[in-house]
């Protein structure tokens, strides 16, 4: 998958699981699609670990996959930033 496509699949990742998960926005856009593009990276292993493919390229099962691992993400940062404070 070209570099592109990997930003703008995080992109979309980043703000699709941010509108999921309730809480505090870890950062900004920027923050959006690299926490986006980490999240397609987890899902990713997810997902392939289940014996299935992860993010393949830019479709509709790669957005969906990068979702859930950006779901997790922000679920793993709620947990931690709630330890924290």
């Amino acid at each position: 998958m070209g570099l592109t496509s990997w930003v703008v699949v995080g992109a979309i990742a980043g703000v699709l699981a941010e509108r999921i998960v309730p809480g505090p926005d870890p950062g900004r856009f920027v923050v959006t699609v690299l926490l986006g593009m980490a999240g397609a990276s987890v899902g990713g292993f997810v997902v392939g670990a289940l014996g299935d493919s992860g993010v393949t390229g830019f479709n509709v099962w790669s957005v969906f996959v990068a979702t859930l691992g950006t779901f997790l993400l922000l679920c793993a940062y709620g947990i931690v930033a709630r330890r924290t404070a």
